[in-house]
């Protein structure tokens, strides 16, 4: 994967050196060290400069990320992907339920990572797999895969921003700065059995392992990390409530466990309710996200439809 991007300095940037432009633009302290490694990969007016030089206004800075391999372990399958959007830095898939995200024991070739690995294979483009917003196997909906190693870490350093609209007081200090990482927002549609009372609210409880378990989770006040829902009630049908979420912070499970601790649990969720009766994985999908983009600045949203089984549990043909 080869990306070239280009920055005019101006004279409000003038004097900054290259290292507190880039970060000023949000590349992480790894992405500088990655791009040091190749002194063609930093250019000032087409000259190889060091992090430390100093530019002055209508210096052309040219940044050069290259990647010439890709991710090893990951087998090339050829398999469905619904691309909702693709550009140089950037994709972002519909992804269905059932399908991991990476490969793993027991899912060796049938995840998004494989299926990505067939699709850039088959175009020449070498590629290292980097999800940025990781879906439970059996969650359906939107995720965002990075494209290179600048773009995966501005959109990381997003995705854990848990203030969505600030940044650090230390990047705050650097003058000029234009720091995308103002976080993306997930927002999620699931159903749950009964209406849930009251209908919206913000739900606060930490959340941590399980004794004696690898995988489930569960709300500790004692030990757990900080976790934050909202949920708004959108409509009630056929005994179920469609609930949009939105999270505030992204735990492993953090939905699953957050609406089982308000008393209203997900159906079809095998680990924590498996109330199978009407569908067979948990009711839950990533339906909305919307984020700046991490290199150009454009504000960015996409939206994913109701899956055909969680609509059916809200249609009054499914009680027949």
């Amino acid at each position: 994967m080869n990306r070239t991007l280009e920055y005019q300095i101006t004279e409000k940037e003038q004097g900054f050196s290259v290292k507190q432009y880039l970060k000023s633009k949000g590349y992480s302290t790894q992405n500088m060290i990655q791009l040091k490694k190749d002194e063609d990969c930093v250019l000032v007016n087409h000259a190889p400069a060091y992090m430390t030089h100093r530019m002055a206004a209508g210096d052309l800075l040219t940044i050069y990320i290259t990647e010439e391999s890709s991710s090893e372990k990951i087998l090339p399958v050829e398999l469905p992907l619904d691309i909702v959007y693709e550009d140089k830095d950037l994709m972002v898939i519909n992804k269905p339920a059932g399908m991991p995200i990476h490969p793993s024991m027991n899912n060796y070739d049938n995840s998004v990572a494989n299926a990505l690995a067939w699709y850039f294979r088959e175009r020449g483009i070498p590629f290292v797999f980097r999800c940025i917003n990781r879906l439970d196997r059996d969650t359906s909906g939107l995720t965002i895969i990075a494209k290179h190693y600048v773009s995966a870490g501005m959109l990381s350093r997003m995705l854990s921003a848990e203030a969505p609209s600030g940044s650090t007081e230390q990047e705050q200090n650097i003058p000029g700065s234009d720091i995308r990482h103002k976080g993306i927002r997930r927002q999620y549609l699931a159903i749950v059995r009964g209406f849930v009372t009251p209908a919206s609210g913000i739900i606060t409880a930490p959340l941590g392992r399980k004794p004696g378990s690898v995988i489930e989770r569960v709300v500790d006040f004692e030990h757990g990390e900080n976790a934050v829902t909202h949920y708004r009630v959108l409509e009630e049908k056929n005994g179920h409530s469609l609930v949009s979420l939105e999270l505030e912070t992204g735990r492993t499970h953090q939905i699953r466990i957050h609406m089982k601790y308000l008393g209203f649990p997900l159906i079809g969720d095998y680990l924590y309710n498996p109330d199978m009766e009407y569908i067979g994985r948990q009711a839950l999908h990533s339906y909305r996200l919307s984020f700046t983009h991490p290199i150009t600045g454009e504000a960015m949203e996409f939206m994913a439809p109701l899956p055909d089984d969680m609509q059916k549990v809200l249609s009054p043909s499914q009680l027949l």
